[in-house]
């Protein structure tokens, strides 16, 4: 049995982890560390809740004291770190929390992991910390680091200390750098549930600019499968790309999303752009894909089809979220 600290599992690609890999796999018994800020929400969790290889814990990966014990009690040997502040809008109203949480949050959990001789730590990174590309080319795990914003900066900080600690400590250290992430439980405030939810309450949809912003899109479960991978064969020391080559302009994918629920195009409001927008992303998997032998499974259509479909479906899911503190940051990042 495998002892794995999972960090900021409650969130939306450490959940569908959770229960993904408890699906298939009955020799991982995970420990599940999330803060519950904002965006982390239990009933992700709902169906790995009751499963006998997996247990909760509220709490802060800044928080040596309860790291250090979760360690000690549960024999742990391996770490899959997810937690983080993640939004770049956040980042720029206010980055103090994304560089306690990113960056304090990640070294504890190195620290603590080279006291109890971890056999694998897993730093689930970004290719935001790559920065912005030009209308050709793609990000390579050999692209320097060039973070433009609070959250990424944050991100690329974390990716370097961890790199360090195998360099200085042989802590057998690997990271990822994904590409833009799409799926259930996603939180509002990223753009596809955004422009889902948003569409099916016939409200209009803030588009950043002139909405031609391209990012890499890749189905939340072709991440987690990707993550296993690199958790079982990676190499430590290195850094993996994962992505599924599907570059789209923001615009694009809101048109289709308006297509698929039958929406008029009108619902389309552009809004100012916030400050430093990437103008593009992509990203190169090759490493992986040749290394390691991991593909995606899912087509962007297929798993698009699935994302939209199953925030029609969990209503009850989203409209809990939508209200309170999220209406009030909703009003003042697009003020419309």
């Amino acid at each position: 049995m495998k002892n794995i600290l999972v960090t900021g599992g409650a969130g939306f690609i450490g959940s569908n982890f959770i229960n993904h890999i408890l699906e298939e796999r009955d020799d991982y018994f995970i420990i599940n560390l999330d803060k519950l800020t904002y965006a982390g929400n239990l009933e992700n969790l709902k169906p790995s809740e009751k499963n006998k290889n997996y247990t909760f814990v509220n709490g802060d990966i800044c928080n040596s004291e309860l790291v250090n014990y979760l360690f000690e009690k549960h024999k742990i040997k391996y770490v899959i770190n997810f937690a983080a502040e993640s939004h770049v809008d956040r980042s720029i109203l206010g980055s103090e929390i994304f560089y306690r949480t990113n960056v304090v949050g990640t070294s504890v959990l190195l620290d603590t992991a080279r006291k109890f001789e971890v056999e694998k730590f897993l730093q689930v990174s970004t290719d935001e910390v790559y920065g912005s590309l030009g209308k050709e080319g793609l990000f390579t795990e050999n692209n320097s680091l060039s973070p433009n914003s609070p959250y990424s900066s944050s991100k690329a900080a974390a990716d370097l200390a961890a790199l360090s600690f195998h360099h200085t400590y042989g802590l057998p250290v690997v990271v990822t750098r994904c590409s833009n992430n799409y799926g259930p439980f996603q939180f509002p405030e990223k753009l596809i549930p955004l422009m889902i939810i948003n569409s099916l309450n016939d409200k209009k949809l803030p588009v950043y600019g002139d909405g031609m912003n391209v990012r890499d899109w890749i189905y939340v479960i072709d991440h987690n499968i990707a993550i296993n991978t690199v958790f079982e064969k990676g190499r430590v020391g290195e850094v993996y790309n994962i992505g599924a080559s599907n570059e789209m302009p923001n615009i694009e994918i809101i048109k289709l999303v308006l297509k698929h629920l039958e929406k008029p195009e009108d619902l389309i409001q552009f809004v100012k752009d916030r400050p430093g927008h990437d103008r593009r992303y992509a990203i190169d998997s090759s490493k992986i894909q040749s290394e390691l032998g991991w593909k995606p499974e899912f087509s962007f259509e297929e798993a698009i089809n699935k994302t939209i479909d199953w925030y029609v479906r969990n209503k009850d899911w989203w409209s809990k979220i939508i209200s309170g503190e999220y209406l009030k940051y909703y009003e003042k990042q697009y003020k419309m």
